[in-house]
């Protein structure tokens, strides 16, 4: 018994022991750090959808990039990117006339996807 007593009497205590950073209360101390785990997991989101679509071509200063992309409307638009240099373009329904090249055929699958063959 006289044990027990000697382990109690002499039992290691941190100085901070009854402090107030020990003491307080605040229902709010267990919140502080997820904003921090809300934005690893939105940077974390992101670069798994740029490696998912493989945008990271977007960043390579010597790649080419061609998107073609059509909003709900219906209105086409074409976004090229060469380079350094990107540019977006309409594309319309309008016909043209003129003078030029026949440079290949176009081909639309049962799909839907449109495939481009050139000529030789």
């Amino acid at each position: 018994m006289n044990a027990m007593l000697y382990f109690k009497k002499y039992r290691h205590r941190s100085p901070d022991y009854g402090s107030q950073a020990f003491t307080d209360n605040d229902p709010l101390t267990g919140l502080a750090n997820l904003f921090d785990i809300g934005l690893v997991f939105i940077v974390g989101l992101i670069v798994t959808m740029f490696n998912a679509y493989r945008l990271s071509d977007l960043f390579d200063e010597t790649s080419e990039l061609t998107i073609m992309k059509q909003s709900q409307n219906g209105t086409m638009e074409l976004i090229t990117k060469e380079g350094k240099q990107i540019k977006a373009v309409q594309v319309t329904r309008d016909t043209v006339q003129g003078q030029g090249q026949r440079l290949g055929i176009a081909y639309r699958l049962q799909d839907g996807t449109m495939v481009y063959v050139p000529e030789d």
